[in-house]
């Protein structure tokens, strides 16, 4: 069965009366978490695309670049989009029933982070309000201030990223700490672990960037300490 198949099912599901955020306490366990995942970004997704005042095209075929959208599921994506754009549910809400489906430090809640970071610099600029937005959303799934500036760091265009930040470490770490630190970001984006703790294989591609972005830190770190 197909993502969006599995999406379409959950949202048929909903009593009347419940709105999309409710969507998430029924699909804590995999596959269907799968379907959560898709949802959850497709929905902040779609909060955070008015945070600086406008929803464009760029930001909205940014979900193309997450998630592979068949022609036939075209339109459930879009009514999905603007079921989320519409909803008088403030983001809070969708942000709290999110890390609820998915628990405290659940690896898949930064994974969730990094396709809302990519739908916000889709429009070429990211604007201090999605900042503020994304910080917010961080806060509440639990991610520390220092995890959110390595996701900004390896996502957010700069010339040249502090390279100890892209990892989330610091310059005091031993060689072997920030070595293990690698080590862990790099199995971590390993595909078989991503769908095991619930993204789906549409969206499984998010890891590239990540792990351009922190084997380049690794090497600039290490090369440094020579």
């Amino acid at each position: 069965m197909s993502i969006w198949s599995r999406i379409t099912i959950a949202l048929s599901a909903l009593a009347k009366g419940e709105g999309l955020s409710d969507v998430f306490a029924h699909l804590r366990t995999p596959p269907e978490r799968s379907a959560g995942f898709a949802i959850a970004v497709i929905a902040l997704g779609a909060k955070m695309a008015k945070a600086d005042g406008q929803v464009t095209r760029d930001e909205v075929s940014a979900f193309r670049e997450v998630f592979t959208i068949p022609h036939s599921e075209e339109k459930n994506a879009a009514r999905l989009f603007n079921l989320a754009r519409t909803d008088v549910a403030g983001f809070e809400l969708y942000a709290q029933k999110v890390a609820a489906m998915f628990g405290p430090d659940d690896p898949a809640l930064c994974d969730l982070m990094e396709g809302l970071f990519h739908i916000a610099i889709a429009d070429g600029e990211y604007h201090p309000a999605e900042d503020d937005y994304l910080q917010h959303v961080a806060d509440i799934f639990g991610i520390s201030p220092r995890k959110f500036t390595a996701l900004r760091s390896r996502l957010v265009p700069d010339a040249h990223p502090d390279p100890y930040d892209v990892l989330g470490v610091t310059s005091d770490m031993s060689l072997e700490d920030i070595r293990a630190v690698w080590r862990d970001e790099v199995r971590e984006s390993h595909p078989d672990r991503m769908i095991a703790r619930g993204v789906p294989e549409e969206a499984v591609k998010l890891a590239e960037k990540r792990l351009i972005a922190v084997n380049r830190a690794w090497e600039e770190i290490s090369k440094d300490r020579d």
